[in-house]
């Protein structure tokens, strides 16, 4: 890979990254204002609980967070601190936006880490016996199993595992996070969303490079079927699963949001839950905006391991 090539990938998904993030925080700062009811006082019900809130806790907070200010003066403003490097502060608790978010994505990153490494874990031989015998019985089994988990939104998935492995065996506990099995369901439920898919895609994979012309001669040759894919198939068949793990991100973000609420996980999910029942916009707009770089930088690392893994996409990037 040329240098200069290099400095062109990264350059486009640093102007994609930018891009992305501007606009997700842009539309959930839309989105905020146009939710019904006053800003200010869902913030001073969050701050101070509703048995507490008073009119005038409310307008003080509008004045001190300049909420009585045109929407255009508040997203001007905003967007000035975040080209200076500064997310704000949260609206209810007066902490660093950068500072809270960066507390809970330590628990999103070790739970994204582990629920992925999971999934491929289960996802990667699957879908390789399934792809080298296509038709077969482990294929036809596993593409229905991988059929009803796509099918089963996230969160009923999560709540057969707490009914299953918390209240009726009581081997590990249903939610919240203080030891490491805190995290093994929320892990569990996020790999088994994430397999269902994976696990066809690396089956369609293998199965195409296994009828390409080159595993063919490679069998004329001598070799014999897992010979000749071991051989000569990982790297391509490769190709499609590595970018298909990028774009799972997507999928990564909304299954954080569903089960970190869910399982009552620290997690970003949960943060952005309540920093929008409680309007919260500062957070909001700054997990936007890390989402948004997040999923970019996914799509760099797809790009580099393409790179890598094919030498044609070289040539022809060059």
């Amino acid at each position: 890979m040329t240098g200069r090539l290099l400095l062109r990938l990264i350059a486009g998904r640093l102007t994609q990254a930018i891009s992305t993030a501007l606009v997700l925080a842009t539309l959930c700062f839309v989105f905020m204002n146009m939710l019904p009811g006053d800003l200010s006082l869902r913030i001073a019900a969050a701050r101070s609980g509703d048995e507490r809130l008073t009119a005038e806790s409310a307008e003080r907070i509008r004045k001190e967070a300049g909420l009585d200010r045109p929407i255009l003066v508040q997203y001007g403003e905003w967007m000035g601190h975040v080209i200076q490097g500064d997310l704000g502060r949260s609206l209810v608790s007066g902490k660093s936006v950068g500072a809270e978010l960066a507390d809970h994505a330590r628990y999103t990153v070790t739970l994204g880490v582990f629920g992925l490494l999971l999934s491929y874990l289960v996802a990667l031989p699957i879908g390789v016996v399934a792809g080298l015998r296509p038709n077969g019985s482990i294929d036809r089994i596993t593409s229905l199993i991988a059929v009803g988990l796509a099918a089963m939104p996230t969160f009923l998935i999560g709540v057969g595992l707490i009914t299953v492995f918390a209240i009726l065996l009581k081997w590990l506990p249903p939610s919240g996070y203080r030891t490491t099995s805190h995290m093994l369901l929320p892990a569990v439920t996020l790999a088994l969303g994430l397999a269902a898919y994976s696990v066809r895609v690396i089956r369609n994979s293998v199965a195409e490079v296994r009828r390409a012309y080159y595993i063919t001669f490679a069998r004329v040759k001598g070799l014999s079927s897992g010979e000749a894919f071991l051989h000569h198939g990982v790297r391509n068949s490769a190709i499609p699963v590595v970018t298909y793990a990028a774009l799972q991100l997507a999928i990564l973000i909304d299954g954080f949001v569903v089960i970190e609420t869910l399982f009552g996980y620290p997690g970003i999910g949960e943060l952005l839950v309540k920093a929008l029942l409680a309007r919260d916009m500062p957070i909001v707009m700054g997990a936007g905006l890390l989402f948004g770089f997040t999923f970019a930088a996914a799509n760099l690392l797809a790009d580099l391991a393409t790179l890598w893994l094919d030498p044609r996409t070289r040539r022809m990037a060059t």
